[in-house]
């Protein structure tokens, strides 16, 4: 009758020794799992964010002098946009788990940003050409 309660016990014993060596193992995948998810979530968000930029400057570069655009866009991060002149391109920075990666996005006129670094969270952003010179840019600014 005893060996049969020992036998019990090592049973036991060994199941929770198992059970450590798979949660050893299996919770630093889901950590990888969860970084590499929260990886392309943020770089889905920000690419939307400047293509939606680049679309609404090239509209109103379309409309000409006095033509305005008005977007709400999500920031998954504080952000930090550059425009390139040579490449006419609008550019991220974005600072991933595993790497960092730079977002850009094609425009047809030369852009300025107005508070070129807007924090994480909802934006009206306002796109204008002003009236007044047609070889002013087109200006991007962005409020909360």
């Amino acid at each position: 009758m005893e060996n049969k309660g020992q036998v019990s016990a090592e049973y036991l014993l060994l199941l929770v020794v198992i059970l450590i060596i798979m949660g050893a193992v299996t919770v630093p995948m889901v950590a990888t799992s969860v970084n590499a998810t929260m990886d392309v979530s943020t770089s889905s968000d920000t690419k939307n964010a400047v293509q939606s930029i680049a679309n609404a400057v090239n509209l109103v570069y379309a409309n000409g002098p006095g033509a305005k655009r008005t977007l709400s866009i999500y920031m998954p991060q504080t952000m930090n946009f550059t425009y390139d002149g040579v490449a006419k391109t609008i550019n991220q920075k974005l600072g991933l788990s595993s790497q960092n990666k730079t977002i850009t996005a094609s425009v047809d006129y030369t852009v300025n940003f107005t508070n070129p670094n807007p924090s994480k969270g909802w934006h009206e952003t306002q796109i204008s050409w002003p009236t007044n010179a047609t070889n002013a840019p087109i200006t991007v600014v962005f409020t909360t």
